[in-house]
């Protein structure tokens, strides 16, 4: 939104919206929900309106930084709702191929926008999950996120170490295709619609993991569900006691990946997004938390 401010200065209007993809992108892999990420990208702005000339050597250092802390600061913030949230907690699902395939607006869609690589950053503190994406995802050197954290050189490859091994022996070594992500996502709706047990289970990886956040305000297990056999009983169970009639699914691609969204009565119900780990499905999220679903796109033509 354009406001007089901008019309008096649209050169310093006009920088920041070429950074905007950026900071969007950072901040929602940082906190794990587009609308916070969209309030820190606000706040960024107003800080950036506000600085004085002579404060900024480089537009994008300066951003980029501003938008790091706020983040941290949220997060410090943040941590007591996350450990009284309902149930589990799964990122904001995030709408990265528009249903009518049109082109998304952030920036660096890979796979450390999944559900998978979000939910494994929440083993980090949020000084360490600054350090970790600004350096493995952004591609930062060390000397670019010392100052931008405010940190020694030192310390930033101390906590990055650190960071690495909170998570090194859950990070996925290799990525499915499409098309096999299509395809097991294909096979997984026919199975849990036709009702067949033996069907989805040959689908799961043994150590399959169900995660379903509803956060109070929606059907949702407690807590995650493992094995495979446990998980295609939860899911076919959920579905007769908890899914109810008319749903209308589309599909998508949600953080990066093939997704279907749920809708009932033309308002989004559920999003369901699977990881693929050797062939089989490793991890299953559906988020049906409908304050996670507000950003979502209303259906359109069948899929």
């Amino acid at each position: 939104m354009v406001n007089s401010q901008d019309l008096k200065d649209p050169q310093r209007f006009e920088i920041f919206n070429r950074h905007r993809g950026l900071l969007f992108s950072i901040a929602y892999r940082m906190l794990g929900s587009a609308a916070d990420a969209e309030d820190m990208v606000q706040e960024s702005y107003i800080r950036w309106r506000q600085a004085a000339e002579m404060e900024i050597r480089s537009p994008r250092a300066f951003l980029v930084t501003v938008v790091s802390r706020l983040c941290i600061n949220h997060l410090q913030s943040a941590r007591v709702q996350r450990e009284e949230y309902l149930g589990q907690w799964l990122p904001e699902p995030l709408v990265t191929g528009p249903l009518d395939g049109g082109p998304s607006e952030i920036a660096c869609i890979d796979q450390s926008l999944s559900m998978a690589f979000l939910v494994l950053l929440e083993k980090l503190n949020p000084t360490e999950r600054a350090v970790f994406l600004l350096r493995e995802v952004f591609d930062y050197e060390y000397a670019e996120i010392s100052p931008i954290l405010g940190l020694n050189e030192a310390n930033c490859r101390q906590i990055l170490r650190r960071a690495r091994q909170h998570i090194a022996d859950k990070r996925p070594r290799f990525e499915a295709s499409q098309q096999q992500h299509e395809s097991l996502l294909h096979e997984f709706v026919e199975a849990t619609s036709r009702g067949d047990l033996d069907g989805l289970v040959a689908l799961l990886s043994k150590d399959v993991v169900f995660h379903s956040d509803g956060g109070g305000k929606a059907p949702a297990l407690p807590n995650p569900v493992y094995g495979s056999v446990n998980v295609g009983r939860a899911i076919l169970g959920g579905l007769q006691r908890l899914v109810p009639q008319g749903l209308v699914r589309r599909t998508a691609e949600i953080n990066g990946k093939p997704g279907i969204i749920s809708y009932l009565d033309g308002r989004p119900y559920a999003v369901l997004t699977i990881d693929i780990v050797e062939g089989f499905i490793a991890s299953i999220y559906i988020v049906s938390n409908p304050e996670k679903l507000e950003r979502l796109p209303r259906p359109n033509a069948p899929s």
